[in-house]
Parts: structure tokens; sequence; C-alpha cells
């Protein structure tokens, strides 16, 4: 529960809007931060592969992401185990069906600084990140898409690096992957972005169902 919660914490950084990788890198940090100006809330479907290096053992994962601005997020786990991880910005709610159980706490601080929302870090993208291509003498994939790789100026134990591939297309990021302090890796492939579909307040509340046992959240260490 606490992997997938500090992923999905670091993660909130990483569906955005971009402009093209043929520009300069200063055009492109310039873009995104502009284009997180228009952006209120936004919807995707995910997948997820999660890398514990010194276990050397990998866990698959699928769902649903909803983002709000300010602060707000609610990630939907289908597989492999149902859990759905709810912010209203406040409060902190981690559900986990199988469990009967729901951990509430207070969000944690990351959530409502630049480093964890994605709508405010990335939109302060030059005093937030370094960020350079991955490979400045390729600055796209063998698919054409543009490759950021961004290094926190304050990095957090969840996220020490982002690097983020963005379709040439529409300018969306596609994929992510995200390190942390001891060097696991999370990658993310997102699909069926909807930018601004107007997500209800509603989404981002969550009451316990009826029998659902109510625990304290454990700090994220």
């Amino acid at each position: 529960m606490t992997r997938l919660l500090a992923a999905a914490v670091a993660v909130f950084l990483s569906l955005v809007p971009a402009r093209s990788a043929a520009q300069p890198l200063e055009e492109v940090v310039a873009g995104v931060q502009a284009a997180y100006a228009r952006l209120v809330d936004l919807r995707a479907d995910f997948t997820q592969s999660a890398l514990n290096k010194s276990l050397g053992q990998t866990i698959e994962a699928e769902g649903t992401v909803y983002l709000k601005r300010p602060g707000k997020m609610r990630w939907e786990y289908r597989a492999p185990t149902p859990q759905e991880i709810v912010s209203d910005g406040r409060s902190l709610w981690v559900y986990t069906h199988d469990l009967n159980q729901v951990n509430v706490g207070e969000a944690p601080r990351a959530l409502a600084g630049p480093a964890g929302s994605f709508l405010a870090g990335l939109g302060k993208l030059g005093d937030e990140f370094s960020a350079r291509f991955l490979n400045p003498a390729a600055r796209t994939d063998a698919a054409g898409n543009p490759v950021l790789d961004l290094t926190p100026k304050r990095p957090t134990p969840v996220l020490t690096r982002l690097i983020l591939t963005v379709d040439a297309r529409d300018f969306l990021v596609r994929k992510a992957v995200l390190y942390d302090q001891f060097d696991n890796a999370v990658t993310m492939f997102f699909t069926r972005i909807a930018v601004n579909p107007g997500l209800p307040d509603r989404l981002f509340t969550f009451t316990p169902p009826k029998g659902v046992a109510v625990v304290p959240l454990e700090p994220m260490r």
C-alpha cells in the first residue's frame, strides 16, 4: 500500500501537455509552463510497472486517475488489487477492497507543494526542476516522441528523477518513469487522456462504505 501511495503522489507530477521537441529545450520548458495555466483538471487511464531494485521484483497495475486543481487526486486501481487513493488536498483516504479497510489521515505535505502537484510543480518547471533532453543528440525516441529528463531541485525520497515521453502529435505525456532515492523505478503509460473534462469535486472525497474498518494512515517514510 505504501509503495502504491508513494507512486501515486510522485506520478501526480507527470500528466502534462508539452510542446514539440523540435524546439530548443528552453522553448519546450516554456511551453510546458504555459500549458499548465490552461489546465483545471484531467482524467486518464494508466498501466503501471513498479520495480523494486533491491528485491528484483516488479509489480504490474492498471487503473484510472483523476486530477484537479488545487491538489486534488483520485487513483482507482483495478489490478492487481482493487484500491482507491483519494485526496481533496486536505485529507487522504486509501481504500483497499480486499481488506475491507480504509486508511485515513492528513494529505501529505508533498501533495500541497509544487513537487507534489503536477499542476503547480511543472507549471513552475524552470524553478522546480533541472531539465534536459534524455539524449541531447537525439531528442526523440524511435517513434519520434520527445523525451525529457527532469531532476527535482529539491528532491524527495519518493522522487529523485522524472523522465517524460511526450506524444509529438498531441503534445501530451504518454509515458513517465519515476525514480526514488533507492533507484526503484515506477513506469507508467497513459491513454484516453482528457484535459479539462470538468470533473466534479465529489470525485475527490471519500465516504467509507458501511462495515468498512477505518484505520489511521501511517505517515509515508
